[in-house]
Parts: C-alpha cells; sequence; structure tokens
C-alpha cells in the first residue's frame, strides 16, 4: 500500500516550545510547511490540509509520545518516572488525548536489584507503569539461559539450555510486546522473540509501534547468545512495518530503536548543528520514505537527542533512567493526518543540580512542568521494594580493602579502574602472560570509602566467565595498535605497550619489565569470554583468520573471582595512582586515543 503524503509542522499550533524545562516558551515561527501543504494541493488533491480547509480544533486529539531507554535495571528511578507519567495522563486526559509509553530496550543489565531475578524486577515495574511496547536492545542477551550461567550447554533446547532462555523468560512474564523487527534467525527463519509490531488505540487514534535492535548486536552482547542470529538493516525492516501498520489503520507510528545518536543542544528541534551526523540512528532517520515514520525513540549511545532528523521526530534521552524523552503529536481525527509535532528537550526526573533519582528526595527535588514538587508513585515504589531490599542485603557485603580516592573509569584511554581490574585478574590467573578488560565492560566508577560488593558489581555487572586467548605477541600487539587507532580501547595487565607512528601505520611493540618481546613469541592473554567469542571484535579478525586459540573456562563468573581477591588483599588502603600514573603509563602513545599517524 502506498504510504499516504503527510503534513508536519514544525510547532504544534496553540502549544509552546519546549526548548528545555528551564527555557521560557519561544514565540511561535510561521507555519511554513502548512502554507507549502496548501500550494501542493494542486498537484496532490487530499495529500494535504491547507489552513483555509483545516478542521475545527474539537476534530483534533494530542497524543503525547514517551519514551525511555538504557534503563539497566536502575529501578529507583522508576516511581519517580511514575509520577511524571502521573502528571502527564492527567494532562491529556483533561484535554481528550493520551500518552503512549514505550521503551528502546536495554532494559535489565546492569544492577543486582535487576540481575538477581534476571530482568523480572524490571518487567513487573514497567507493567504498573504501564509500557505499551519496548524494543530489545542487545544487553537484553546478555543473561543467556535461565540460572546463572551467561551461555548455555550444548545440546541447545528450552530454559537452562536456552541461549535466549532468560530473554524468552520475560517475554511470557511481560503484558506488554517486546519488539524485533529485524531479527532473523540464520536462514531467514522467525527468532521466537517477541513481534515485529503491535497496534493499539489511544484517545481513539490507532498507533503502530514498531521495535528494532542494532545491527551491533553480534559483537556488543555475549557472541555465543545470538549467534544463530542475524540483525537485518534497521531502515528497510522499519519501513516495511510501518507500510503494514498504515495499511491496518495506524494513523501514527513510533518506532522504539535500540540505536541512537548524539546531540548537545537543545533549544530548536530543526537545528542539527549539535548533533552528530555518523550515529546510525541518523542514517536510518534518513533512509526511511518520506511519511513512513512520525516518532523514533533511540537509545543504546546513553546520549540525548530531540531533533527532527528527515522530518521525523528523534528522542533519546541518555541512560539509567534519569530521563525521559516527549514528543506532542496533534492528530486530526478526520483525515488521519498528523497536522503538528512538538519535540521537548530531554526532561529529567530531578529538577536538582547534578541530581538523579538514586539521591535522597530532597537532593533529587522532582517537580512538574509546572514547577510543582512531585512524590514517588506509592504503587510503583511498592512493586520495586523487594527486589531493593533483597539486593541490599548482597550490596552491603563488605570486600576488605578501602578506595582512598574514587577509581574513575574511561571508555577511550588508560585509567586506574581498568588497570585495577585487569591487575586483579592477573592475581586470580597468575600462569599467563597478560591480562586486558575492555572499556564498554567498565561500567560504573568506583566510590571512595570502604569497597562493598554492590560497587564492585555495578563496576562488572556482566556474567562473564574467563578465557585464555593463545596467540603470538605480534598479533596481539597488533590488535592493540587497532585499538589505539580508534578501536575499542583495553586496559592492560602483565605487559606494556609502546605504541608510535611508521609512516602512516601505528606500530604497537610489547614489553615485559622493559624487555622488548619477539613478535613470533607465543603468549597467552587473559580476557572475558564476551571478548574471546568475537565481542567488541577483539580477537574475531584473528580466530577468523587461525592466528589464535581460545580456552573458555565455565566458573566461576569473573567478577566472583575479582570479589575473591579483593578480599585476600584484606583492609588495605587501594589508591588510584597506584595503578594509573600518567607520567609512567602501561600503554604509551603519541596522543590519547584515538591515534592518527600523518
Amino acid at each position: 500500500m502506498p504510504i499516504r503524503p503527510r503534513c508536519f509542522s514544525p510547532r504544534p499550533r496553540g502549544l509552546r516550545v519546549a526548548a528545555s524545562a528551564s527555557e521560557p516558551a519561544r514565540p511561535r515561527e510561521p507555519d511554513l510547511v502548512l502554507r507549502a501543504c496548501a500550494a501542493l494541493t494542486l498537484l496532490l488533491s487530499g495529500a494535504c490540509r491547507p489552513r483555509a480547509d483545516e478542521p475545527p480544533t474539537e476534530d483534533r486529539v494530542t497524543l503525547t509520545i514517551v519514551g525511555t531507554s538504557d534503563l539497566h535495571g536502575h529501578l529507583r528511578a522508576l516511581p519517580l518516572l511514575a509520577a511524571h507519567l502521573g502528571a502527564l495522563r492527567s494532562e491529556r486526559a483533561a484535554d481528550g488525548g493520551g500518552v503512549v509509553l514505550v521503551d528502546a530496550g536495554d532494559m535489565f543489565q546492569g544492577t543486582l536489584e535487576s540481575n538477581l531475578v534476571e530482568g523480572a524486577s524490571v518487567v513487573d515495574a514497567y507493567a504498573a507503569l504501564g509500557y505499551d511496547a519496548v524494543a530489545v536492545g542487545n544487553h537484553e542477551f546478555d543473561f543467556g539461559p535461565v540460572g546463572p550461567r551467561a551461555t548455555a550447554t550444548a545440546p541447545f533446547g528450552e530454559g537452562e539450555a536456552d541461549p535466549r532462555g532468560a530473554l524468552q523468560a520475560r517475554i511470557r512474564q511481560a503484558p506488554y510486546p517486546f519488539l524485533t523487527a529485524n531479527l532473523r534467525r540464520k536462514g531467514g527463519e522467525e527468532p521466537g522473540l517477541g513481534v515485529p509490531s503491535t497496534l493499539i488505540e489511544r484517545a481513539g487514534i490507532k498507533v503502530g509501534i514498531v521495535g528494532v535492535t542494532t545491527e551491533g548486536t553480534p559483537h556488543t552482547t555475549i557472541a555465543a547468545n545470538v549467534a544463530d542470529l542475524e540483525i537485518a538493516p534497521l531502515a528497510a525492516s522499519i519501513a516495511g512495518e510501518a507500510a503494514a501498520l498504515r495499511a491496518r489503520g495506524a494513523a501514527v507510528v513510533v518506532v522504539a530503536a535500540h540505536a541512537g545518536g548524539r546531540c548537545t543542544g537543545f533549544a530548536d528541534p530543526d537545528d542539527l548543528a549539535s548533533c552528530e551526523p555518523d550515529h546510525e540512528i541518523m542514517a536510518v532517520a534518513r533512509a526511511l520514505p518520506p511519511g513512513a515514520v512520525d516518532v523514533i525513540v533511540a537509545g543504546h549511545t546513553h546520549q540525548a537527542m530531540a531533533h527532527r532528523v528527515a522530518g521525523i521526530a528523534v528522542v533519546q534521552s541518555y541512560a539509567l533512567g534519569a530521563a525521559y524523552g516527549r514528543v506532542d503529536l496533534v492528530v486530526d481525527r478526520t483525515s488521519g493526518h498528523v497536522v503538528s509535532n512538538m519535540v521537548h528537550a530531554p526532561r529529567r526526573l530531578c529538577s536538582g543540580a547534578d541530581a538523579d533519582p538514586d539521591d535522597p528526595l530532597p537532593s533529587c527535588d522532582p517537580r512538574d512542568d509546572e514547577g510543582r514538587p512531585l512524590t514517588p508513585d506509592p504503587a510503583v515504589a511498592a512493586v520495586v521494594a523487594p527486589a531493593l531490599a533483597a539486593a541490599d542485603v548482597v550490596r552491603e557485603r563488605s570486600l576488605g580493602p578501602a578506595i582512598a580516592a574514587p577509581f574513575v573509569t574511561r571508555r577511550k584511554g588508560e585509567n586506574p579502574l581498568g588497570n585495577l581490574l585487569v591487575d586483579l585478574m592477573l592475581r586470580a590467573r597468575p600462569d599467563v602472560d597478560a591480562a586486558i578488560i575492555n572499556g564498554g565492560g567498565v561500567r560504573a566508577d568506583l566510590p571512595a570509602g570502604p569497597l562493598r560488593y554492590g560497587a564492585l558489581y555495578e563496576t562488572f555487572p556482566f556474567d562473564n566467565r574467563f578465557a585464555r586467548v593463545k596467540l603470538r605477541a605480534g598479533d596481539f600487539a597488533a590488535m592493540l595498535a587497532g585499538s589505539l587507532g580508534g578501536g575499542p580501547f583495553f586496559s592492560l595487565g602483565g605487559l606494556q605497550a609502546v605504541a608510535g607512528c611508521d609512516g602512516p601505520d601505528l606500530r604497537v611493540t610489547l614489553q615485559r619489565a622493559g624487555v622488548p618481546l619477539d613478535a613470533s613469541q607465543e603468549i597467552v592473554v587473559l580476557a572475558s569470554d564476551f571478548l574471546a567469542t568475537g565481542g567488541d571484535r577483539a580477537f574475531a579478525g584473528l580466530q577468523e583468520r587461525g592466528l589464535a586459540t581460545v580456552t573458555l573456562e565455565d566458573d566461576p563468573p569473573l567478577r566472583e573471582a575479582l570479589a575473591a581477591e579483593l578480599e585476600k588483599l584484606g583492609p588495605v588502603s587501594l589508591a588510584p595512582l597506584s595503578y594509573y600514573d600518567p607520567e609512567h603509563p602501561r600503554i604509551r602513545a603519541p596522543s590519547e586515543p584515538p591515534v592518527r599517524c600523518p
């Protein structure tokens, strides 16, 4: 079915522009798009209503699309989110409109309160919040089978033998759909994970919702859990589902995309100057047929957007429950056209400066759009309370050492926290030559004070196991050169790396206690099973060429081995400078990553 031409105004008439929660409303600009539609009527009869022929106000309805993403198990934010949603729903109920609530994925992995029950507590809370649909993110695959193992044992089957058993359990549990329009089994079969899209009705308007997952998923979760899946291109998958939803009567199509972007300015939704143009969701929005989609709720990058890209309202609201995205659509009931959209800046749950939902309520100081105080929703608080209480018991276990000053992580570049973790890996497995950990796997800083298990868990929440990779020193050095040149950064222990430019090429020499290693020397590198089996494409190329041999361990999880080593250290004080001295780094390079050679 051909997609109907649709009119979008840069600003919804009769509504104020919401550049940010703290910025005053700006005067409405002339509605240039609707004026253009009036001229186009001479060529496309009925395609767009000109201003003179618009229906009366009572024939319109406002739908507020609320989007979240990348909660990563931070349940403490959800009673506050419920309070904000309650205010929005009351506002829409008063004018006859409605609220559509979607999440763009990565809901579960990251905190004890979620991970201890493989995301079940998040599903319960999302049900209480009234989510209409969610997308599947790459980290939804991290739990693997039901039970403590992160990967299934062959032969594959159900439950503990299903590499996606934990995710399947959450799909069965949820009263809302999980959306996976671009996931396929290799060979083209349906993956058996949720549905591609859903059609709901809100305030008398049919709304279609499509869910898609980033094409980088095979290299950003445990590879074994998605080995039999393939990721179809996002734009083509969205376009096909959107057309089918329009054919079923959808006046509005919303995409929940676990793929994101990054913008830093939110004063004008049509100004893309602050947006990085090469991010995945930017390309997706520009590749979609005009009028196919009205709103994209994006995620994955933990950044923010509140912009119109190729006529599509795209919102993304950071991560960890800090904020939500919002788009107000005004729909003509008679024609089924979206006549205007208003894109709001990311709306933080807390109004307090630098506060987040984990802070005490007075510091967070949650308020609605009119500045009135909000109270965390007691019903949602009651739903999350048992999971939080169970997690607190585990979280408060003392590990022995004290952290003298915060160990701060960086995704790109050497840092004390990454170095501490690889040193602990080497203490746990001293018979290897080196250890690495990827910056993306280190999820939170270690705060100053007595070290508790909960802090270590939030730093490394993944249930990865140890893996040993046997390869030549020269091949490992080439891998590190790729890391420094712009790939995922790896903290390094056991060896030192010296990088330098050889013409246009960046080359790395490995050293042990200042003595260079021969490139042909065979070494054993300790890593996580995520990296060893293709994650972040760390060793993938070497394995494909037969240059690396991988041995996986079963138990214990890597994190538990690190906790055991910390307990062995006893009541010592750990200082960041002891693990990373900028004057004497473990990885010496001409500049900070990404290193560019002339």
